[in-house]
C-alpha cells in the first residue's frame, strides 16, 4: 500500500461482561470484543472490517452477534451499480429547491434518516489505554526469528470470493403496491403520460403560439405524444448536479479535510466543527451540555489510529481518515467522518446543525458520500463499495441503511457478503442468523496456528511461539488464542498485539 513498511499496534481487552444498549435500552445487553490501537494501517483495517469489526475514535470492537441483544451487521452499498429510489430523490430535490429558493421546508427530516452511523456505540476504556505512553513508535520496533515469507505463505489460506446472492431472489417483498384488480384502462379517455412530457408540450405550444404572433416560422417540432424517448433514469450525480446549479438564493459546498494527521483547513475550521457537534449532540440525542466535551468530541471524532497513505494506484487524496465538511453560506452545518480505505470508504458518524434538520442531512450526505465513493473509483479501481457501519435488523429505527441497494450483509459465521434480500427473511424468523446457505462454507482466514500470531515484547516483533518460549509460565494463551481467532490468520500474522 504505502511506500514505507507499517505495522498495526493493537492491545485486546477481551469482552465477557455486557453493558447497555444504546438500542434497545437493555442495561447489560450489550456484548463486544475490544482492542485499543495505537497505530493501524488502511488494509490491515479492511480486512477487520470485513470481519466485522469497527472503530470509534482508536477504539476497534467486535460485536458478539449470537450474544448482544441487537445484532450489529456489517453492511455496505454497491456504489457503482446504485440508483436513487423515490425517497433518495425526493430528499434530493428537496436540498435542490432550498438552495434555490431559500426557504427551509417545514416539518422534520425523516425517522431515522439523522442516525446514518451507529450512535449505540461500544464501551470505551474508560482511561487512557495503560500502555499508550510505553507503546513505542513504529520506527523503533524490531524483528526477531520472525518466519520467513515462504514459511508463512505454506499455511496462509486462500482467501475465498465474497459470495454474491442472486439479485432474483425475490423473499423481500416489493416496494410498490400489486394493481388494483378491474377491467383494465378506460378506452373513451386518453392514455397515461409523464406529467413531465406533458409539462413539455405546453412550454412548446407557447413558444410556437408566441413565433407565430411575431410572424417568426416555428423552428421546433412538438414532442411526440407518447412517452419520453429517453429511458436512461437519472445518475445520482445528475440529481446533485442539478440542484448545486440552481443555487441561486444559497450556496453550498463540500470540503475533504484529512484529520489525521490534522491538515491546516482541519485546523482552522475545528472550533467551528465542534460547536456544529455540540449542538448536535445535545438536541437530537438529549446530551446534557457538559458531555459532548472538546476532549470528547477529539476523541471520539478525531483521533484515528490510521495514518495518511500514498500510492500509485490509490485515489490522490490518500486513504486514512476525514471530515467531510458541508458549508453553507461560509458556515458549517454538516460533517461527515469517513474512512477512505483501499476497497471503500466508511461512514463513520455524520452530526449536523439542528436548525437545519428538515433539510434530512443524514440521508443526503449518504448520498453524497456514494458519489465521492464513485468519483474514488475512477482513480482506484478497486475502491467502489460504500460501507455504512451496521445494519440492526432489531431496531426499526435503524433498518434504512437497507436502503441503499443494492447492499450486502456479512455472513458472521463466514465472513462472506450476502444480498440484504437473502439475509432479511432469516433475520424476520431470528435475531441472529448465519446467512451463508452453504453448510459446508468456513471462515476462509480462521485460525489454525496461534503459534505464528506476531506479538510486539520489549520493542521487538516476535511469533507467538517464540515469546512464549521467552516466557516461560505465560499464562495468556487462552487470551491470545480468542484474539487471533477474531482478527483471523492472516491479520494475526501482520497486527502487532502488544505485551507488556
Amino acid at each position: 500500500m504505502a511506500e514505507n513498511k507499517s505495522y498495526t499496534i493493537v492491545e485486546y481487552f477481551g469482552g465477557d461482561s455486557g453493558y447497555q444498549c444504546g438500542y434497545c435500552k437493555n442495561s447489560v445487553g450489550n456484548f463486544s470484543h475490544g482492542m485499543w490501537s495505537h497505530t493501524m494501517t488502511v488494509q490491515d483495517y479492511q480486512d477487520l472490517i470485513d470481519r466485522g469489526w469497527r472503530r470509534s475514535g482508536k477504539y476497534v470492537y467486535k460485536p458478539i452477534l449470537n450474544k448482544t441483544c441487537c445484532p450489529q451487521y456489517t453492511i455496505r452499498c454497491h456504489a457503482l451499480k446504485f440508483q436513487p429510489s423515490k425517497s433518495h430523490k425526493k430528499i434530493l430535490k428537496k436540498m435542490s429547491k432550498f438552495l434555490s429558493k431559500g426557504d427551509l421546508p417545514k416539518g422534520e427530516g425523516e425517522e431515522g434518516e439523522s442516525m446514518v452511523c451507529d450512535v449505540a456505540g461500544p464501551r470505551e476504556p474508560s482511561i487512557l489505554c495503560p500502555s499508550e505512553a510505553k507503546c513505542p513508535s513504529i520506527s523503533d520496533v524490531q524483528n526477531e526469528d520472525c518466519p520467513t515469507a515462504a514459511q508463512r505463505q505454506e499455511e496462509q489460506d486462500v482467501p475465498a470470493a465474497p459470495t454474491e446472492a442472486s439479485p432474483n431472489d425475490t423473499s423481500v417483498p416489493p416496494t410498490t403496491s400489486a394493481p388494483k384488480p378491474g377491467t383494465g384502462a378506460d378506452p373513451n379517455k386518453p392514455p397515461c403520460r409523464k406529467a413531465k412530457d406533458i409539462r413539455n408540450e405546453r412550454r412548446l405550444q407557447k413558444e410556437q403560439k408566441r413565433q407565430n404572433s411575431d410572424g417568426i416560422a416555428p423552428t421546433t417540432k412538438p414532442p411526440p405524444s407518447g412517452p419520453s424517448q429517453s429511458n436512461h433514469p437519472k445518475s445520482l450525480e445528475d440529481f446533485i448536479e442539478e440542484s448545486l446549479s440552481d443555487s441561486t438564493a444559497h450556496g453550498l459546498e463540500v470540503r475533504l479535510v484529512r484529520s489525521n494527521p490534522p491538515s491546516p483547513q482541519f485546523k482552522a475550521s475545528f472550533d467551528a466543527s465542534y460547536q456544529v457537534y455540540k449542538l448536535y449532540q445535545m438536541a437530537i440525542h438529549k446530551d446534557p451540555p457538559e458531555k459532548p466535551s472538546e476532549s470528547q468530541f477529539r476523541r471520539f471524532l478525531c483521533d484515528s489510529p490510521l495514518e495518511a497513505e500514498y500510492s500509485d494506484e490509490g485515489p490522490e487524496v490518500g486513504y486514512g481518515s476525514f471530515h467531510q465538511q458541508y458549508w453553507l453560506d461560509g458556515r458549517i452545518v454538516a460533517v461527515g467522518v469517513i474512512d477512505i480505505l483501499p476497497s471503500c470508504v466508511s461512514s463513520v458518524y455524520l452530526y449536523y446543525d439542528p436548525d437545519f434538520a428538515s433539510l434530512s442531512l443524514g440521508s443526503y450526505s449518504a448520498l453524497r458520500e456514494i458519489a465521492f465513493t464513485r468519483q474514488l473509483q475512477k482513480q482506484s479501481p478497486k475502491l467502489s463499495y460504500y460501507y455504512l457501519g451496521f445494519y440492526i435488523h432489531s431496531c426499526p429505527k435503524m433498518r434504512y441503511k437497507g436502503q441503499y441497494r443494492p447492499s450486502d450483509l456479512l455472513c458472521p459465521e463466514t465472513f462472506t457478503w450476502v444480498s440484504i434480500e437473502r439475509c432479511v427473511p432469516k433475520m424476520d424468523q431470528s435475531r441472529y442468523s448465519r446467512f451463508n446457505q452453504d453448510p459446508d462454507a468456513e471462515d476462509a482466514s480462521k485460525l489454525k496456528d496461534v503459534g505464528r500470531a506476531l506479538v510486539l515484547y520489549k520493542r521487538t516483533a516476535m511469533p507467538y511461539a517464540v515469546y512464549s518460549h521467552k516466557r516461560k509460565g505465560s499464562s495468556d494463551e487462552a487470551e491470545v488464542k480468542q484474539y487471533a481467532s477474531l482478527v483471523g490468520q492472516d491479520c494475526a500474522q501482520r497486527i502487532l498485539l502488544y505485551r507488556s
